[in-house]
């Protein structure tokens, strides 16, 4: 049996065997370990758990306005979701999953400098939070910084090196930062 399918294994039973409140650190450890091996549709499966585990922040209360935040987000109501997760933070100040939820309803509503502060927030409370990273590139190619686009994406990179969109974010960043150096 491959290491994937191994790996795999391990994923369907940490679904099957977690319990409702805090994230088990061993098992974040497999999984980003998991990240770095995986195959496309593995990292998928694993980025999937990953996400499970970071929105449980152990209160049925903080949980309810963070999903009542992805729904407006969901929606397109940046206004609505950014008060559902004010709330949220406000509450639970070192929940990660607040501060990037925020940071991705700044970024909706175009209000890049919230944003940016929402997401180094969310690093500082979870530094392996690649969907924040993923979000500082965005922000940082839309405010014309390739080089910091593309360092940031190649942060992402040694997390999850098979995160959707990855790879042709930096080709297309190399190019561009190669291109201004010539």
């Amino acid at each position: 049996m491959g290491r994937n399918a191994r790996f795999l294994k391990y994923v369907v039973a940490a679904f099957l065997l977690s319990g409702p409140v805090f994230a088990d650190d061993a098992e974040l450890e497999a999984l980003f370990e998991g990240l770095k091996g995986a195959d496309a549709a593995t990292a998928a499966q694993i980025e999937n758990r990953i996400y499970m585990l970071w929105s449980q922040s152990g209160s049925a209360s903080m949980d309810l306005l963070l999903n009542r935040g992805r729904d407006a987000l969901d929606t397109g109501d940046t206004v609505l979701a950014i008060r559902h997760f004010t709330a949220l933070i406000d509450h639970a100040p070192d929940f990660a999953e607040g501060y990037n939820g925020r940071a991705t309803a700044y970024f909706q509503a175009g209000k890049y400098g919230l944003s940016l502060e929402d997401i180094r927030q969310t690093l500082q409370l979870n530094p392996r939070h690649f969907s924040a990273m993923s979000g500082l590139a965005l922000i940082l190619e839309e405010l014309d910084r390739p080089e910091d686009a593309l360092a940031a994406w190649r942060e992402v990179e040694k997390i999850n090196p098979n995160r959707e969109g990855l790879k042709d974010a930096i080709r297309r960043l190399e190019r561009r930062v190669e291109g201004e150096t010539l």
